[in-house]
């Protein structure tokens, strides 16, 4: 019965992190990548689509993508979601192709991204100490129960205060590894 406490415990930390790692992906820093631009949403005939379902995007440098739409009606749509993102960037349109070409980032924003990745990883902090705190309670819910000992409740807590302790440090690690790639020009 611990176990699958800690189990859960460690399960749910570990996907936070994983959110974590996914949700950062999308904050631009200077060079070209896909997952940029494969959250947003197209209005494919009256239903709004993943970018990625109506659409190829590639990287064609290291500052720019090529988004080739698999339908020619497709590319005014596909314009208006990137206008509409909070990208910050303007599609320059030739034929079939839409380019999309990421300026360089000044020390402003490079700052300010730097800020919004440590409030990302702020949250993912407050989400795992809130996992701890549910695997503490049900501890305590089986004590109350006379299930557990109190030695066992203090052993399980510990080893649940460890794995918190490991999943923030990497928290800490995939901010920092994000904030560097940020800062490097």
């Amino acid at each position: 019965m611990l176990n699958d406490i800690k189990k859960d415990a460690q399960a749910r930390m570990t996907k936070s992190i994983e959110a974590l790692r996914h949700t950062l992906v999308k904050v631009r820093t200077g060079r070209a990548s896909t997952a940029l631009v494969e959250h947003l949403k197209v209005n494919y005939y009256g239903s709004d689509m993943p970018l990625s379902q109506v659409a190829t995007v590639t990287i064609s440098d290291s500052r720019s993508l090529t988004i080739t739409p698999w339908e020619k009606q497709m590319v005014g749509a596909v314009e208006k979601a990137i206008l509409a993102s909070d990208l910050g960037l303007t599609p320059n349109t030739a034929g079939t192709t839409i380019r999309l070409n990421l300026p360089a980032l000044t020390e402003e924003r490079r700052k300010e991204l730097s800020k919004v990745v440590h409030g990302e990883g702020e949250d993912t902090k407050v989400a795992i100490r809130n996992i701890r705190r549910d695997a503490n309670q049900q501890i305590k819910d089986l004590l109350k129960d006379k299930q557990i000992t109190e030695d066992e409740e203090r052993k399980t807590e510990d080893e649940i205060q460890k794995l918190t302790d490991k999943s923030i440090k990497d928290v800490d690690d995939v901010v920092k590894a994000k904030e560097q790639e940020l800062m490097a020009v």
